[in-house]
């Protein structure tokens, strides 16, 4: 199967990516987590398991390109213009529902404050996160 970086998703990849996406530790890890490598290199790796064959980077893009899609849906229909739509809004709203708007649960010294032993779920962790 091809992997570059300009194949489209199809719909069954992205159906994956959302099931183990809304995984609770999947979730839980990936909300205010500024270096995020080792969590998509163990989404990447659970996607395989499924049949997706898709690298780390292309899972991140997929996701940060689904959560930007969703935002802007999300706050046009809170503007009131419910016209703006997008195929897996639902999935998305259910799993992105209970994230607060900001992204980056930072320590006051600036540093995320999540670490790699939160990444317990990941067998392998890449050292130059």
């Amino acid at each position: 199967m091809e992997s570059g970086a300009g194949k489209h998703w199809t719909e069954e990849e992205v159906k994956a990516l959302l099931s183990v996406w809304s995984e609770k530790n999947i979730r839980k890890q990936l909300h205010g987590t500024l270096r995020n490598k080792g969590i998509f290199i163990y989404i990447a790796k659970r996607l395989q398991e499924l049949g997706v064959c898709r690298d780390w980077k292309q899972c991140r893009a997929k996701y940060k390109n689904l959560k930007y899609e969703y935002r802007t849906v999300k706050y046009a229909h809170n503007s009131g213009d419910v016209t703006k739509t997008m195929k897996f809004f639902h999935d998305l709203d259910s799993i992105l529902r209970y994230e607060p708007v900001t992204q980056l649960a930072a320590e006051e010294n600036g540093r995320c404050s999540a670490t790699e032993a939160q990444l317990n779920t990941s067998p392998t962790t890449d050292s130059t996160q």
